[in-house]
């Protein structure tokens, strides 16, 4: 098996046309499967808990006769924390710690409330409230992922949600020790062992026994995708996530092994994950490729990273670090590592990326894991628009206003004029029940321009 992955050079011809037809996926969706999760959906909806006991018995080989036997509590995922062997325990703990301390950081810089008063005794300011109850969809079955319990469940448990209820699939009954330890350690309050358009249908509408949520957060299938995509509107959603990704930007400085494997770390998700390596340096970029295929046979994923790199990667020789950095802003990856010997002389140029990963000792895999930040991050190029997951997901923001008596008659003259301005009279009464009797000194506002609005209005209105 010998790894192939696309290499271009930036000063090719057709550069742009062929990078960019490697660069494209088709979010398009399966009508099989559209059509599949729109009856799944409407079965929970209308049936509740018999549509899932039906579900997990088709689905998941389950045969259970009561909800009961899918619910998870505290003591499960206590006596699953306990189970583990001390180095898994001291392993998901230190994780958690640091996720848990940077998610604090980040609520302290912007998700707290705040207020301040005008001149005139004005109170102007944000209101920021948790949600009351997310529910969080951790993927089962093919793999197990308690990185995902934490990631999801730890930025809600600091932004003070009140209830945080997971979702996770356990193909014929398996349960796994880490994922609900992992559920123990991130303060997770119930668990259901659902999964697939099922399990977030049930999320977003409520049956007897899953209670309804307020967001649902955390990756799955093309089947959660849909449902996802289907339910938001009923609830918050955090995003629909394509495959992931992973672009190395590199001046030749680390080692060739070093950058093999990290593209490697991308590729063993999914067939359809993209990584890609930007180098201006083309030696540096065949020792990569000599240790990508030296290296593969050594990874236990190999048949599924050979698919991802021959149909997917790309090895692209730039002109330079700079033009590197331009053409990484017009991806804008899911993972950016900047494998360099000064990453902070680029990190300023880079402009979109769901994370950024500086210096040759920052692996992609810690962020997966343990450095911190969420990893959960924006794919397929919606890191030009969107963040990764935090502490802000699972709040909300109200507007504080408190208008003193004196501000009233400043702010209202302004409300009447632009209200009369659209036509909307009740609008600009209202702002004027609230003046002193006395007219006053309109100050900048234009008596002459208030009547000429006013006649407008009513000139609309006839």
């Amino acid at each position: 098996m010998k790894l192939q992955p696309l290499q271009l050079r930036s000063t090719d011809p057709h550069f742009d046309r062929d990078f960019h037809a490697r660069l494209h996926w088709s979010s398009d969706t399966d009508e099989a499967i559209e059509l599949r999760v729109q009856g799944i959906l409407a079965k929970v909806k209308e049936e509740g808990d018999r549509a899932l006991l039906r579900y997990t018995q088709e689905l998941d080989g389950i045969d259970a006769k009561s909800m009961s036997e899918l619910t998870l509590g505290p003591k499960d995922f206590e006596d699953a924390f306990h189970a583990l062997d001390e180095d898994k325990k001291k392993a998901l703990m230190a994780a958690a710690e640091r996720i848990k301390r940077y998610h604090e950081a980040q609520r302290k810089a912007s998700g707290e409330s705040w207020s301040f008063r005008d001149e005139d005794g004005t109170l102007l300011g944000q209101k920021v409230t948790p949600l009351d109850r997310v529910g969080i969809y951790v993927p089962g079955g093919k793999a197990a992922y308690p990185s995902s319990v934490l990631m999801n469940a730890i930025p809600a448990h600091v932004a003070g949600v009140g209830e945080i209820i997971m979702v996770v699939p356990t193909p014929k009954g398996e349960r796994n020790t880490l994922v609900l330890a992992a559920a123990h350690v991130a303060g997770v309050h119930r668990a259901f062992t659902l999964g697939g358009a099922q399990a977030v249908g049930a999320l977003a509408y409520g049956t007897a026994s899953v209670p309804k949520v307020d967001k649902i957060t955390g990756p799955g299938n093309a089947y959660v995708a849909s449902a996802k995509r289907r339910v938001f509107g009923v609830v918050g959603i955090d995003m629909i996530a394509g495959p992931s990704e992973i672009l190395v930007l590199a001046d030749g400085t680390t080692p060739a092994d070093w950058v093999a494997m990290d593209l490697f770390s991308q590729a063993e998700h999914d067939e359809l994950a993209q990584s890609i390596l930007l180098c201006p340096d083309e030696h540096y970029i065949a020792r990569v490729l000599e240790a990508m295929n030296r290296l593969l046979p050594t990874m236990p994923r190999a048949e599924i990273i050979a698919k991802s790199i021959n149909n997917r990667g790309a090895l692209i020789h730039t002109r330079s670090m700079m033009e590197a950095c331009e053409i990484s802003n017009a991806i804008a990856p899911e993972h950016l590592e900047v494998s360099s010997k000064d990453p902070h002389a680029w990190e300023p140029h880079l402009k979109h990326a769901g994370a950024l990963f500086l210096g040759a000792y920052t692996s992609e895999s810690l962020g997966d894991y343990c450095a911190g930040p969420n990893h959960v991050l924006p794919t397929s190029g919606t890191a030009r628009f969107s963040s990764p997951l935090g502490v802000l997901d699972f709040q909300k923001r109200s507007s504080l206003i408190e208008v003193s008596a004196k501000g009233a008659q400043h702010l209202g003259r302004i409300a009447s004029v632009l209200a009369h301005g659209e036509g909307l009279n009740a609008h600009a009464r209202a702002a004027e029940m609230r003046l002193s009797q006395e007219e006053g000194d309109l100050g900048t506002l234009d008596q002459e321009l208030l009547e000429a609005l006013k006649a407008q209005a009513r000139s609309s209105l006839k």
